[in-house]
């Protein structure tokens, strides 16, 4: 099949997308990939058709309140969405693919399937798209509302709202008018496992909830061998592309030293990072324990007058070779960083901040996964200290969540459903001149 793959957002929102593309070009097929510029994802030997916006640029001018990006829209936001939107659609009219998978920002996708009368695919790196009963859209509401949870997924569909006038651009660029409602995806496609997110019963059976994406299929040997090696390297990423890589001498130095924590917020660059250095080197103290810290953009600071030998401070790390050693993992609560622990076995503490990250926190609490979460803003050195003495409380359950999902190969799952409807006639009447 002729595969495109359109996604848009940070690192997170790309490394599962390189994943598949890495995954359907080894099965043989042909595939592009549209992302943003400045990924930080590495896309070597992939065909990539760059969308000219840059998320990471966007972060780090506005960092992540949604306050600042209401007030910065028309002059910030609205122009990086539309490169998005209208780029999306010029890589579809080049490439001309049998099936178009998307990310939920790309709101031109799905016309531009329609305009080549081909099937297109959701990719929910997060539950907030398909309705359900059984928990509000990830990123909206902290609690459950029972029967009104339905409701909160309507607030996806209003966001796309905003942005008609770039899709109307988008129209113009496939030649086809914007006034009919574009076709529902043909599937939904979530790259979470269930062993952190069970399936709802009320899910049409087009959404597909795949297990996680690595790059490679499981292994058949021992599961908790292959647990210990999981398959995720970015902050936000929902699976990993590459391998656990060989760390620095320091840092494989500072790794053999005995127990530490990590701890890493990504580009959770709100409040007061130092501040929140200082709480982490404290509360790993007062357990005993050492802190390995990724700063990340500019989610940690470590003050020089806190640090010491019992502190290692880079600004990334790669996940298979740090978490399957650390005692617990102090993170944000993106859904990437969620799996990639949980696949360790390493138990996590998060500490949230925006969007869907309080909904991991507390999906992880409720099946006994994690401490409770504690949010960014009631953060203390106390607080982080009783979390890391609970930690040892969830190693039984998260090491047998590690087993299950090891044998997990959701890119296989994700390849099949494309497949499948590649194969499927192309229409006629709905086909781009």
């Amino acid at each position: 099949m002729k595969l495109l793959l359109v996604t848009a957002g940070s690192r997170g929102d790309v490394e599962p997308f390189v994943t598949v593309a890495r995954r359907a070009a080894a099965a043989g097929h042909d595939v592009r990939l549209a992302i943003p510029d400045r990924s930080g994802v590495d896309t070597t030997g992939i065909d990539v058709r760059s969308l000219e916006a840059d998320f990471s640029a966007l972060i780090e001018s506005q960092g992540v309140s949604p306050l600042a990006a209401m007030r910065n829209l028309r002059e910030v936001v609205r122009p990086v969405m539309r490169a998005v939107i209208v780029n999306a659609a010029h890589s579809a009219l080049e490439f001309r693919p049998d099936v178009i998978a998307w990310h939920p920002k790309v709101l031109s996708a799905p016309l531009a399937a329609d305009a080549l009368g081909i099937p297109h695919v959701l990719v929910e790196l997060v539950p907030a798209m398909t309705p359900t009963r059984e928990f509000p859209a990830a990123g909206t509401v902290a609690r459950s509302l029972g029967p009104l949870n339905r409701l909160t997924y309507r607030a996806g569909a209003a966001a796309a709202g905003m942005f008609r006038r770039e899709v109307d651009e988008a129209a113009g660029v496939l030649g086809v008018p914007r006034a009919r409602r574009s076709s529902p995806p043909a599937a939904t496609l979530l790259p979470i496992s269930p062993e952190i997110l069970p399936r709802p019963a009320d899910w049409p059976e087009s959404a597909v909830l795949t297990g996680v994406w690595r790059a490679s299929a499981p292994s058949t040997g021992d599961a908790t061998a292959d647990a210990a090696a999981p398959s995720a390297a970015a902050p936000d990423a929902a699976a990993a592309t590459t391998p656990a890589a060989t760390p620095d001498p320091a840092l494989a130095a500072f790794l053999a030293g005995g127990p530490f924590a990590y701890a890493g917020f990504g580009s959770m660059a709100a409040g007061d990072p130092a501040a929140r250095g200082r709480a982490l080197v404290a509360a790993a103290r007062a357990r005993g324990i050492r802190l390995l810290a990724a700063t990340g953009v500019g989610g940690i600071a470590v003050p020089d007058d806190v640090r010491g030998d019992d502190v290692f401070v880079t600004r990334s790390v790669d996940h298979p070779a740090v978490l399957p050693r650390a005692v617990a993992a102090v993170h944000h609560g993106g859904i990437g960083t969620v799996q990639a622990a949980t696949a360790a076995g390493t138990v996590s503490i998060v500490v949230p901040f925006i969007a869907d990250q309080p909904f991991w926190g507390a999906m992880l609490h409720h099946r006994g996964l994690a401490p409770a979460p504690i949010p960014h803003r009631r953060l203390t050195a106390d607080r982080l200290a009783d979390a890391l003495a609970a930690a040892p409380e969830h190693r039984s359950a998260v090491d047998a969540a590690a087993a299950r999902m090891a044998e997990e190969d959701g890119a296989a799952k994700a390849l099949d459903v494309l497949e499948r409807l590649a194969a499927r006639p192309r229409s006629d009447a709905l086909r781009h001149p």
